[in-house]
């Protein structure tokens, strides 16, 4: 818990209730800040109170309005800046633009690290944010976090680990998934799948054995689901008793809340990096794991110069 001293933690409007799990983590109200919407749609921000020579975090995410929460996020990151707060830091659980990381094609921009450039211009000293989409995105930030020890924390605790077996649904996935069932000690599958277009699986084919296991998907986020259902459905026929899913980021757009429920998935376990109230009310298999303390106890030691990676190794939450 912090004194207070020196410390300033504000928050945008796409993730309020976030914010406020994050202040009581480390024992201080969230400060105050007044962001409003002109006529035309311009921000406004009033920063209501002095951050001279303070350690200042703002915490927004990149859900909704995406465009309106990354523009609201660098201009509270400028008002700070020339307020003459002492060091600036982005909380961003859900890193906007993260999938649009790498030239794929001509004339294709790279646009993840264009937002980097944006919030950095603005006047942000470091960025703290959640499993990012593609580990080259990570070269553009100080503090990049990973939910693997709440993955590994929520299957010792609810599994028989003699059962399951770690799932990557795609190749691109498979160090994270590896590095989570070898801290369990328990087996690894993955698919190898084949894509029409973004968002269309053509083919997937299982590297690995499942039969008479429970198979636990792993992946960094949800969008449309398509990839989860369909492996979840070639996981079963391949003989898994039980087919679970763990995701960070759980977007959950379109018809994704349909195709979970009408899924051979037991349970979609997300993270609060996004709002999840909706989601939970519509769909029964949606179960949220809380990652505010999480980001509370990052920032408690960021702001007293304490090792980060050591709390991720050592799983106290």
């Amino acid at each position: 818990m912090l004194n207070g001293s020196g410390i300033k933690i504000f928050s945008g409007t796409s993730h309020p209730e976030l914010a406020e799990i994050i202040a009581r983590r480390i024992g201080l109200p969230l400060s105050k800040a007044e962001v409003t919407r002109s006529g035309i749609g311009e921000t406004n921000v009033t920063i209501a109170e002095s951050v001279r020579e303070d350690d200042v975090y703002i915490i927004n995410t990149g859900c909704g309005a995406v465009n309106t929460a990354l523009m609201e996020l660098c201009i509270m990151i400028h008002a700070c800046k020339i307020a003459s707060a002492k060091r600036i830091t982005a909380v961003i659980p859900l890193f906007p633009y993260a999938r649009q990381d790498k030239k794929d094609k001509s004339r294709a921009p790279i646009t993840a690290k264009l937002v980097a450039n944006m919030i950095q211009k603005s006047g942000c000293d470091h960025v703290i944010t959640m499993d990012l989409h593609a580990s080259q995105i990570q070269g553009f930030f100080d503090v990049p976090l990973y939910a693997e020890p709440s993955a590994i924390l929520y299957i010792r605790t609810h599994f028989d680990l003699g059962d399951v077996v770690i799932v990557s649904p795609d190749a691109g996935g498979a160090k994270r998934a590896t590095s989570i069932a070898d801290r369990l000690g328990v087996d690894f599958a993955l698919f190898h799948k084949e894509r029409k277009k973004a968002n269309e699986v053509s083919r997937m084919v299982l590297v690995g054995h499942v039969k008479d296991k429970v198979a636990i998907l792993v992946d960094d986020m949800a969008d449309t689901c398509g990839t989860l259902c369909l492996a979840a459905s070639h996981l079963s026929e391949a003989g898994a008793t039980k087919v679970f899913a763990f995701v960070t980021h759980g977007i959950l757009s379109g018809n994704a809340l349909k195709a979970v429920e009408e899924s051979s998935l037991e349970k979609l376990i997300v993270t609060n990096t996004l709002p999840q109230h909706e989601n939970q009310a519509a769909c029964k298999k949606i179960e949220v794991i809380d990652i505010g303390k999480v980001l509370g106890e990052v920032i408690r030691r960021s702001h007293y110069g304490e090792s980060v990676s050591k709390l991720f190794h050592e799983v106290p939450y």
